[in-house]
């Protein structure tokens, strides 16, 4: 999922315009989310965010602990930490058909996670109050990538742990030049088949070959200002969770 800031003053013309281009992505792709996510990652992703959980087993184990999952969206990764452990988790997303499956989806899972719609660049929280941020798929959405972790940061207490699941560059070479056709070429058919938007699915590699690469993100994180920046590759990089600490 994605988030992006709406303050005129902070935003380009051509930030908004992202922004309100996502936001109707998303809405338009909503019902069809979760199961194009599970079949086109052959049930991966959920690995995924179980490795996100692992890593997070300290905060996780602190029945006062408070953990954000910003960008949210249908609520998969919130849910996989409170199931984890005795913390508190908070979801936030700006795309509102999202967060109403994710409501949903925590009620049938008897599950109490109170989901806030906000937006991912100017977060409705103070500074300085979770013990761990996540955010899954979400951040090459933000329209600035910068100051999307700079918020990120903002948000944590000193010393929180902030960790970043995020589409990468897969590292080993024949399986890079395969997953680049999958990516590029069978999944937008699929995808938008299914979904009846192909742009959506068109959108996802375009968005993921403008990312920054495993060290990329490793560098941005600690120019914000994050220490013990350190990054973990999945599947063979096709994915990558990085963490690091707020100083």
């Amino acid at each position: 999922m994605s988030s992006v800031s709406t303050d005129t003053n902070q935003t380009s013309a051509k930030e908004l315009e992202h922004a309100a281009a996502v936001r109707d992505m998303f809405s338009g792709i909503a019902g069809k989310y979760d199961f194009l996510n599970h079949f086109l990652s052959l049930n991966i992703d959920k690995r995924w965010r179980r490795k996100v959980s692992a890593i997070l087993a300290d905060e996780l184990e602190r029945p006062d602990g408070l953990i954000l999952d910003v960008a949210c969206g249908t609520g998969d990764l919130a849910i996989e930490l409170m199931e984890r452990g005795s913390a508190n988790i908070v979801g936030t997303d700006f795309c509102r058909p999202m967060l109403s499956i994710a409501k949903n989806k925590s009620e049938e899972a008897e599950l109490s996670i109170p989901y806030v719609e906000a937006d991912g660049l100017r977060l409705s929280f103070p500074d300085a109050v979770f013990d761990a941020v996540t955010i899954a798929f979400g951040l090459r959405n933000f329209s600035n990538w910068e100051n999307g972790l700079k918020e990120l940061r903002r948000v944590l207490k000193p010393a929180g742990r902030i960790a970043v699941l995020e589409f990468s560059s897969p590292v080993v070479p024949g399986f890079r030049q395969l997953f680049s056709f999958y990516f590029s070429h069978v999944l937008p058919r699929v995808g938008g088949a299914v979904s009846g938007s192909r742009g959506a699915y068109e959108y996802l590699p375009d968005s993921v070959s403008r990312f920054p690469d495993q060290k990329g993100l490793a560098e941005l994180m600690r120019q914000i200002g994050f220490s013990d920046v350190e990054y973990t590759n999945l599947t063979g990089g096709i994915a990558a969770i990085h963490t690091g600490i707020r100083t």
